[in-house]
């Protein structure tokens, strides 16, 4: 507390009736001036304000109310071609350990009953930013670090400035039609709804999003929900935006329509096979990955893991969605290739680079089972 008082003064800023809160999990019974680059603090006992400064080293401010919260200063700008400067948000869940009080997520996709959520917004004018909810799902219940897909609802889009990756079509969601993006930031994949014009209110059932995300082959029912989060990417200017009131419920009990996969039986057998054809030379490789579906029902959406051995780095793929992180490598199921009827197959490959000798990976899961090796 002391040291970011010292900073706040240094700085020129007058506090008046701002309670500052610096620490994580802070409650705010007032409202909140939080400068720290990732200070946070609890309003209704519920839900998390943070201020989330990640893309520039120039100081932001913003002021937690009793409903949401404002950007009061902001000093860092970024081009409008790369990544924003900050996230400035209010969340529901975990979001890099940081959980709001009380919270049930993360919960499964499969037990989920119903999700809604209620988000409105204060717009200004003259700056570049979009007015962004976000839906975090990973394999696994995690609590901290990145996770693996992301759903982004642009809810206002203000200057020359665009989601990951590229247009894949349109839907209707929520009462309203969306443009479609799909992409990868590196980290993590990225399905955007971007809205036609700016929408300052919406009152909405997140798992219409989630649906329609699972549907497009991106992530199973055997996911978990990690966060839902509302707030702003700020490219240049943004002092004003606001967030004026926030609400999120997840309700359990639903019915698991697509149980988490289970390890065979010892004796038993696996539900997929991989045949993996590759071709290397001195410093590169490619690489042709088969899966047969060798159970007795449809796979509707599927990730592949396996272990790439030393000195291999995938460099760009096709017909799926590929991510590496040290020698883990995963392969998750783009539009055209989710469903794999029994006896069926689909078919991926990627490009890398090669160091030292090559040799192929050794073992393959599927949606969290072993496969065999054709």
């Amino acid at each position: 507390m002391k040291r970011h008082l010292r900073a706040l003064a240094a700085a020129g800023l007058l506090l008046t009736s701002s309670l500052v809160a610096v620490a994580l999990g802070g409650s705010a019974s007032a409202d909140t001036l939080i400068c720290e680059q990732y200070g946070s603090t609890v309003i209704q006992g519920r839900y998390v304000v943070q201020n989330n400064r990640w893309g520039t080293t120039a100081q932001q401010c913003i002021n937690a109310t009793s409903n949401g919260f404002e950007i009061t200063t902001l000093n860092g700008s970024s081009p409008t071609n790369g990544a924003p400067t900050a996230y400035p948000s209010i969340f529901f869940g975990c979001h890099y350990t940081n959980c709001s009080p009380g919270t049930n997520l993360p919960i499964q996709v499969s037990q989920i009953s119903s999700a809604t959520s209620s988000i409105s917004y204060r717009y200004v004018s003259g700056a570049t930013y979009n007015a962004s909810y976000d839906i975090w799902l990973d394999p696994s219940p995690k609590r901290d670090g990145v996770n693996q897909m992301e759903i982004m609802i642009w809810l206002n889009r203000q200057g020359p400035i665009q989601p990951i990756g590229s247009v894949v079509g349109t839907t209707n969601l929520a009462g309203r039609t969306w443009e479609v993006w799909r992409g990868s930031n590196g980290s993590n994949n990225v399905i955007s709804y971007v809205a036609s014009s700016a929408i300052s209110s919406l009152n909405f059932s997140v798992m219409d999003f989630i649906n329609d995300t699972r549907n497009r082959g991106a992530i199973t029912n055997s996911w978990y929900l990690t966060s839902i989060q509302a707030g702003f990417e700020p490219w240049q200017g943004g002092v004003g935006l606001a967030v004026t009131s926030f609400s999120a419920n997840v309700n359990g009990g639903g019915n698991p329509t697509n149980p988490p996969p289970t390890t065979p039986p010892p004796g038993g057998t696996s539900a997929c096979a991989v045949k993996y054809t590759a071709n290397s030379w001195n410093n590169g490789f490619t690489a042709d990955v088969q899966i047969t579906n060798t159970g007795s029902s449809a796979i509707n959406g599927w990730t592949l893991t396996y272990n790439l051995p030393g000195g291999q780095t995938v460099t760009n793929a096709w017909n799926a969605t590929v991510s590496q992180s040290g020698s883990a490598v995963t392969a998750r199921n783009v539009s055209h290739n989710g469903s794999i009827a029994p006896g069926g197959t689909a078919s991926f490959g990627y490009q890398g680079t090669l160091s030292g000798s090559y040799s192929s990976p050794s073992s393959f899961s599927l949606n969290g089972r072993s496969c065999t090796r054709n």
